[in-house]
């Protein structure tokens, strides 16, 4: 078992969280499209490597990649919306991001 501590100094064993959380089919897939988003926004000259930025879909589908879905945003903006969704309860409830 191989730890290593995260950004808060805490151990974890990031090994098996890969396994558990990161390696299945439907994560794989969902990566994918993200990262399919964010070869686009590239390509198109709306983000930058190292530039900090993230795409953000709307409406946290990732499979839903149509320009209308996506927008840059900071890094911490696109953390935020992540955390605050996760508090409600609810992956859907946008109103606080005037979407």
């Amino acid at each position: 078992m191989t730890l290593k501590r995260d950004a808060r100094g805490t151990l974890r064993d990031y090994a098996r969280e890969y396994r558990k959380f990161q390696s299945s089919e439907e994560a794989k897939k969902e990566r994918a499209k993200r990262n399919s988003a964010r070869r686009s926004a590239l390509k198109s000259g709306r983000v930058h490597k190292g530039d900090g930025k993230e795409i953000d879909h709307v409406d946290s589908n990732p499979n839903n990649n149509r320009p209308s879905n996506l927008r840059v945003v900071s890094r911490r903006t696109n953390r935020a919306k992540k955390e605050n969704s996760r508090r409600r309860g609810s992956r859907r409830n946008r109103s606080s991001w005037g979407l």
